[in-house]
């Protein structure tokens, strides 16, 4: 006898560069296929134009409909991470309360505790993956193949049927997984993600007055400046205390470096990159595999 799959139906809110990216990459995994799950989505910010793309690109049905929307089996948030956190109450109001919710935001402390106070089955999703540029025209499925998305599990769901379902989807759709808790998450992120991020962007307005002398090497390092500040201006705004953190230490660790080349202290330089080496051959491996 067949069983049933715990989600037949997976609604999207919000259809930028990861929703969709996300959606385009779950839908063509053998098990989705194989459970015939109903995907749907919402986005206010499109056209019917727009409406036409997304549909083209693998979203079953486009609905402005509450209750349509929210009745799903599992709702993955895919807005800037406020608006997911304002939709929680919504959520609570018109969802089944069976439906797990999810969402793809790059903090998630501030959506966890709102979703324990609204007492909703949350399971925080947060893909590493992205692009400078945004957009449902920029996703990709291949984009999250191979990438790692961290699941912030404060109630124990991906122990249920649903939240072990979520995990076999995304590793059927050929991503890895690995859990932490919100805060661990949010202080992590705020040294590999947040801090990278907001360095890129005043390497590029410090050296705003040289740039059309640089070579390739400068354009690797500044990429990250291009981002949108439509996408960052919450992230900072709700990691605020780690990103300060981070950027007070690593002002600590640049006065160390100044120091060091004042003082011509050639041996310690040569170990910062002979660790820094090393390092980098581990991140090149671990993105290999």
């Amino acid at each position: 006898m067949t069983v049933e799959s715990p989600i037949r139906s997976i609604s999207f809110v919000g259809l930028g560069l990861i929703g969709m990216s996300l959606l385009r990459a779950i839908k063509r995994s053998p098990l989705a296929i194989e459970s015939n799950i109903l995907f749907q989505g919402f986005d206010p910010n499109f056209t019917d134009s727009d409406r036409q793309c997304v549909e083209k690109l693998g979203l079953d049905r486009f609905t402005a409909d509450k209750k349509t929307l929210y009745k799903a089996d599992l709702i993955i948030l895919s807005a800037p991470v406020e608006v997911n956190i304002a939709l929680l109450d919504e959520i609570k109001q018109l969802a089944p309360p069976a439906t797990l919710v999810s969402d793809v935001s790059s903090t998630k402390s501030l959506i966890a505790k709102r979703a324990r106070e609204l007492d909703l089955p949350f399971l925080g999703m947060h893909p590493m993956a992205g692009k400078e540029q945004q957009g449902y025209h920029e996703s990709h499925e291949e984009l999250l193949r191979g990438r790692r998305i961290i699941l912030c599990d404060d109630n124990n769901l991906l122990a249920g049927d649903k939240g072990s379902f979520v995990i076999d989807l995304l590793h059927s759709a050929g991503c890895t997984t690995l859990t932490m808790t919100p805060d661990e998450h949010d202080r992590i992120i705020a040294k590999i993600s947040h801090l990278p991020q907001l360095l890129s962007t005043l390497l590029m307005t410090y050296c705003g007055d040289s740039i059309s002398k640089s070579g390739p090497g400068f354009a690797t390092l500044a990429r990250l400046a291009g981002s949108s500040w439509e996408i960052w201006r919450d992230i900072i705004a709700t990691n605020s205390d780690n990103i300060a953190e981070e950027l007070e230490c690593f002002s600590k660790e640049l006065a160390l470096l100044s120091d060091e080349i004042r003082q011509r202290d050639l041996g310690q330089i040569e170990s910062r990159f002979s660790e820094a080496n090393r390092l980098y051959q581990t991140l090149k491996e671990m993105n290999r595999s």
